[in-house]
Formats: structure tokens, sequence, C-alpha cells
């Protein structure tokens, strides 16, 4: 993989975590770049960009200081997206709203234009990106 491209990856998690982009922009960046998709753990801290050739890189993020609920809530994960798309909290309380809802990680599909939430025992809620 292209260092230009292994770039684009850490600084689109880099950014994300510090606040400084929007989940659109990440999409926009990594849609640009050429991502297929990526995983968000939020257990290991650590997102994993996939390529459509099936190279993929890892690239390590910010620790969120929450526990992660025991039991999965798609209405909890539901109004942490809204509140996001909404603009009225940004990345690091989304994070903490989602694990308070049970998610332990996502995917995020660039050509499939969704998010998928999951749970500890793989209870998920699917997010389609809004038009």
């Amino acid at each position: 993989m292209e260092d230009a491209m292994k770039k684009v990856m850490q600084d689109c998690t880099e950014a994300s975590d510090e606040e400084r982009i929007t989940f659109p922009e990440v999409v926009g960046r990594l849609a640009s770049a050429g991502v297929e998709r990526y995983h968000a753990d939020l257990q290991r801290h650590e997102k994993v960009y996939y390529m459509p050739d099936g190279r993929s890189h890892a690239v390590a993020s910010r620790p969120v200081e929450e526990p992660v609920a025991m039991a999965f809530s798609a209405t909890g994960v539901a109004a942490a997206v809204g509140a996001a798309q909404a603009g009225t909290i940004q990345y690091g309380e989304f994070c903490r709203r989602i694990q308070r809802a049970g998610c332990v990680g996502y995917f995020v599909s660039m050509s499939g234009r969704r998010a998928v939430y999951f749970g500890r025992s793989s209870e998920c809620h699917v997010e389609h990106f809004p038009t």
C-alpha cells in the first residue's frame, strides 16, 4: 500500500479523534483515496481500512474512557447517530454514547453508503448515509 494512502487513513483517524473533521468529510476523503470500507474496533482502539483489492492497514485510535455496556441498544445507537448528524455532539461524545449503548465496534462502507454498529453478541443496527 502506498504511503500516501496510509497517510490519508492516519490523518482521518487523528482528525476524527481530535474532532477536527466531520463524518461526511472522513467518508469523502477515504472514498477519494480509494478506500472501500473500514472497521472501528472500540475495544482495541484501532481502525482497519480496507481497499477493494484486499489490502488493509490498521491505525491506532484514541481510547474512549467509557465502559461498553453489556446489553446492546439499537435505539441508543440511533439516538447517538442522530445527535451527531444534527451537529449537537462531536466524535468523542458520539463514541461515549454508542459504548453506553453496548456498541463494541462498527463498519463503514463507502460503496454501500451505510454504517453497521454491533454489540458483544453481534446484535446490530444499520444506519444508511443521509442523502
